[in-house]
């Protein structure tokens, strides 16, 4: 091979596999919106943000009072802005949530692999996947995105409102953080990672923090929960797909990508 066509076959490559990576849904404080929501191979990079279109719902929570819808008000190539409608701006939110619609895709076999090591698939999924291949089936799945923030950090909350605002949502897939204390640098913090409102035992979970690109990878337990101490302030992004072969359409598969914003002071 011409040694000139090398930087250019190494660039091809490298865009490959990024397309095959995890793309992750998370919420960012927002600039001129409430808040942002936004989409990237790597948190906390914004690479495009999803549409209107989209957002299946949208909402958020003071602790105290019914949660309150959020609804789009401005798609930008990067980001998606959310704000409540005028007559809820009152609300001081401690928690938002939003579910995108479901969505399919089919990825090229050479980047499956790319894939599953991003999102840390057990070996059951590999060996599953090398069965279909045996059989000449290609890789298609349908996906689900839930994206939460705790916004406890923008101003004093007591225990109480926090405690509240941190309740589970009945998503179908869902990490909420637990107890009614702010997140802090070098305290524990204890997370549950649900699905149906059941806790989802040995999910592979990664914690990343904006100012450093290398995660942290923790394990749920069998009550679904993970214990860790942020070791240093700022915003970090807790993220993790759950995939799984599909019960109604034999040879695809089903995924649902969860993310879980929040700020350490």
């Amino acid at each position: 091979m011409d040694a000139r066509l090398l930087p250019v076959l190494a660039l091809l490559l490298g865009i490959a596999a990024g397309a095959a990576r995890a793309h992750d849904t998370w919420f960012s404080p927002g600039r001129e919106a409430a808040l942002e929501l936004v989409t990237g191979n790597r948190y906390p990079v914004q690479e495009f943000g999803p549409t209107a279109a989209s957002l299946a719902r949208a909402g958020c929570s003071d602790g105290t009072a019914p949660e309150v819808p959020l609804r789009p008000v401005r798609e930008l190539p990067q980001r998606l802005e959310l704000a409540p409608d005028p007559g809820d701006a009152v609300l001081s939110p401690l928690s938002c949530w939003a579910e995108l619609h479901a969505a399919e895709i089919e990825i090229e076999p050479p980047l499956v692999q790319v894939y599953l090591q991003e999102i840390r698939a057990p070996a059951t999924t590999r060996t599953a996947w090398a069965q279909l291949q045996q059989r000449g089936l290609p890789w298609r799945e349908r996906y689900a995105k839930f994206a939460r923030i705790e916004l406890a950090g923008e101003s004093p909350a007591g225990a109480g409102r926090l405690a509240a605002a941190r309740r589970p949502l009945g998503l179908p897939l869902e990490i909420v953080i637990l107890g009614d204390q702010p997140v802090a640098t070098g305290r524990p913090v204890s997370f549950q990672v649900l699905r149906d409102g059941r806790p989802l035992a040995g999910f592979p979970v990664e914690l990343v923090s904006e100012r450093n690109a290398l995660g942290v990878w923790r394990e749920t337990d069998g009550d679904g929960m993970l214990r860790h101490r942020l070791p240093f302030a700022g915003r970090w992004l807790l993220r993790g797909t759950d995939l799984r072969t599909s019960v109604e359409r034999v040879g695809e598969w089903e995924s649902r990508f969860v993310t879980l914003a929040l700020e350490a002071r």
